[in-house]
């Protein structure tokens, strides 16, 4: 039961670790940088469905089907960390429209 709480405890830091590296890249002025992390996380799910295709004894459809439900629940991470991608993006892109116009009250 402890080593399981540990491990639960290590799970949420990973992943506490991973959310808040990628709201810092996606401050940054560099747009590729907050698209990394997303990135990454999509590449590892093409490589879990390609460890599916040297699987034999199913039929088509339900290779097909297999595929489908793995890139689906394996791509839950990119989206979530698209989504922090887009939200931080939006709030930088709102602070430079907010500057631009109190430079040109200035004037």
């Amino acid at each position: 039961m402890q080593r399981t709480f540990i491990v639960l405890i290590f799970l949420l830091f990973i992943i506490g670790g991973g959310i808040c590296l990628q709201v810092f890249l996606s401050r940054k002025n560099n747009k590729w940088l907050g698209l990394m992390l997303p990135i990454i996380s999509f590449c590892f799910s093409l490589v879990i469905v390609l460890g599916f295709i040297a699987y034999n004894g199913m039929t088509g459809h339900e290779v097909l089907q297999l595929i489908a439900f793995t890139l689906f629940i394996s791509n839950i991470p990119t989206v979530i960390l698209i989504v922090i991608y887009f939200a931080c993006r939006e709030k930088l892109k709102r602070k430079k429209e907010l500057d631009k116009m109190n430079i040109q009250d200035l004037e």
